[in-house]
């Protein structure tokens, strides 16, 4: 008879052979994890100090710091639109000490700018959604128009009329920019003039003031002057309603099907960060978005926490990539 089992020397032998094979790999593998951070954490982010992608990074620093051991610390290198960080990020060693606190406008900047090198952001190493927003679509409080229907019927009426609305943004594409001109293109091309200013701030001062018909912008943005009763929010472009604003009816609801924008703002590595590195930061992320303190301060602002996987935020960039990139092209947007 024919044993299929080999003899018990055979065996032993066969063992050791493995015991060995074992023991040489094991200094291998334990050499393919990188021991992550060993020192400071600079977390890059492309504008100043006080908006809403400065924010982001410093709700969630103590808690990061907390949970990798290390310190730290933001550096706000503001310019471009954000892709002067961006550009530094890119640029980064892929040992995680420079991290990226990036915005979705990254996904617009490479098609608007067309004379300046500007960071692909399908090329940075997405690690974690860190908070998102709807946009709001807001008119004066001394505006005649009272919901989105009356809007509409307006922007049809001047265009008619050969004179469109005037509708401001915080610059030559950034994403309430291209959010309008999805909604023009959506409402027939009626005519619309856009008047770009140097941020937001000076934008809703003047739509405050009656100087312009509508403004799309961030929630946490455009909240304070909802509250204070100098705007009049007409709709979200979120699927469903924002805390913040439960009597303010979502896009679908007020008529505009299909029409879902969000703002969002991610944390990014340099291109071949290691996935350790990944883990572990997205792992130090989604523990600050279990943080009660953290996520009432996000959401007092207009704010959603994020958190989710690497994958998530990569493929949020890549459809907001392609959906920017097309109403760029169809309205001929151009920056420079």
């Amino acid at each position: 008879m024919t044993s299929l089992a080999a003899p018990t020397s055979r065996r032993r032998a066969l063992l050791a052979t493995a015991l060995g094979i074992a023991a040489l790999a094991a200094p291998t593998a334990w050499a393919q994890t990188t021991p992550w951070p060993t020192k400071p954490v600079t977390l890059l982010v492309g504008y100043p100090p006080g908006g809403q992608t400065d924010f982001a990074g410093r709700v969630l620093l103590a808690s990061l710091q907390n949970s990798l051991g290390q310190p730290v610390v933001i550096d706000n290198k503001a310019g471009v639109n954000g892709n002067l960080a961006a550009v530094d990020v890119m640029k980064a060693p892929p040992d995680g000490s420079k991290l990226l606190v990036g915005n979705g406008s990254m996904t617009i900047s490479a098609h608007v700018y067309t004379t300046i090198g500007l960071v692909d952001p399908r090329q940075l190493t997405p690690i974690g959604v860190m908070l998102q927003s709807a946009l709001v679509l807001a008119v004066p409080a001394t505006s005649p128009v009272k919901t989105y229907a009356d809007f509409v019927e307006l922007v049809k009426a001047r265009s008619k009329a050969g004179k469109g609305i005037d509708y401001g943004t915080g610059g030559v594409g950034a994403l309430p920019h291209v959010t309008m001109e999805l909604l023009r293109e959506r409402l027939g091309k009626v005519s619309m003039n856009h008047v770009p200013y140097k941020g937001s701030s000076p934008a809703m001062t003047d739509l405050i003031a009656g100087r312009l018909d509508a403004m799309f912008d961030a929630t946490s943005v455009i909240a304070p002057f909802i509250k204070s009763g100098q705007l009049r929010p007409l709709l979200v472009t979120s699927a469903r309603r924002v805390p913040s604003f439960p009597d303010v009816p979502t896009a679908a609801e007020a008529g505009l099907k299909d029409f879902e924008v969000l703002s969002f703002i991610g944390l990014f590595g340099p291109p071949n960060l290691p996935q350790d590195i990944v883990k572990k930061a997205n792992a130090a992320l989604n523990t600050a978005m279990k943080d009660q303190a953290i996520t009432k301060g996000i959401l007092e602002r207009g704010d959603e926490p994020g958190g989710g996987t690497p994958e998530e935020l990569g493929s949020l960039v890549r459809t907001q990539f392609k959906t920017w990139g097309d109403v760029v092209k169809a309205n001929n947007i151009r920056a420079d």
